[in-house]
């Protein structure tokens, strides 16, 4: 090898060396302090591309849960409601059969009718306080699905397709043939018959909001079982492994310190050409 003191070939080396190393140690000292292998594009283009893809789909699938949290509350008030005027209607077909007996007096009558009217105001109250949300399923008189029905949207594209339409239902529209009075026998006779009608309608809704509220809540489990699953998914993609990292930070650190001492090495070559003349 020439020695010269124009071009130190070996000092370029181990700069280079030096370089190589203080980018590396840069990058491991990046993925330690971020916790990311892959914190931006230029980590690893298509990586990261893939990545963002996934966190993407993740926030829309939070938008899917609020959807179905909102449905189930929606739901779960209009259920408490029905099952509130199965119970009043309940209670208001047993002060009509006890108004159809032609045994009781007048004024006997009278008192089971204010009782009577006062569980029919119930019923309307009980029906138009049945919202949340601003949302009514079950005051609607008449349905128009296009407005009433309840959309819950089931995938981050938000398609109407896949969707989960939950039918308004038109309760207050059955009430309408009850609310009379029982203040003779053959009017006590007919709420008897309204009540048994309208209180299948109501159990009938109860089902059906009942299995719409079952589906919401397995729908909202899968969605956070998905979550899960993309969330695991990104972390395989883009995080670091802190264990590896740590052990490479410090095989890094001793190869930075190996490199800067040889490159104090190859520095200090040239000054030995001036043992050369010394005796000049």
């Amino acid at each position: 090898m020439v020695t010269s003191i124009k071009t130190n070939t070996a000092a370029l080396i181990a700069l280079q060396q030096l370089n190589n190393t203080s980018r590396e140690l840069d990058i491991t000292q990046n993925r330690v302090s971020t916790g990311y292998k892959v914190a931006a594009s230029k980590d690893d283009p298509s990586t990261f591309a893939v990545a963002q893809k996934q966190r993407a789909d993740l926030d829309g699938y939070d938008a899917v849960d609020q959807s179905a949290q909102r449905g189930l509350n929606i739901l779960d008030v209009s259920i408490k409601a029905l099952e509130t005027l199965s119970n009043l209607l309940i209670e208001m077909k047993s002060k009509a059969v006890q108004a159809s007996n032609p045994a009781i007096t007048p004024q006997s009558r009278l008192l089971i009718d204010t009782d009577y009217q006062a569980y029919v105001a119930q019923l309307a109250t009980v029906i138009d306080s049945a919202s949340f949300d601003n949302t009514n399923l079950i005051n609607k008189n008449p349905v128009n699905p296009l407005t009433d029905d309840l959309i819950v949207i089931t995938e981050p594209t938000a398609s109407t397709a896949a969707s989960i339409i939950i039918p308004a239902i038109n309760i207050k529209a059955v009430t309408v043939s009850v609310l009379t009075n029982v203040l003779d026998v053959p009017a006590a006779t007919a709420e008897v018959t309204a009540l048994d009608g309208m209180l299948q309608a109501v159990n009938n809704a109860l089902a059906a909001l009942g299995g719409s509220s079952s589906r919401l809540e397995s729908h909202s489990s899968f969605v956070k079982k998905l979550q899960d699953s993309l969330t695991v998914g990104i972390g395989f993609l883009v995080d670091a492994d802190l264990t590896a990292e740590s052990a490479k930070l410090k095989s890094v650190q001793i190869q930075q310190q190996l490199s800067t001492q040889s490159l104090q090495i190859a520095n200090s070559r040239p000054q030995l050409i001036l043992a050369l003349f010394q005796d000049s």
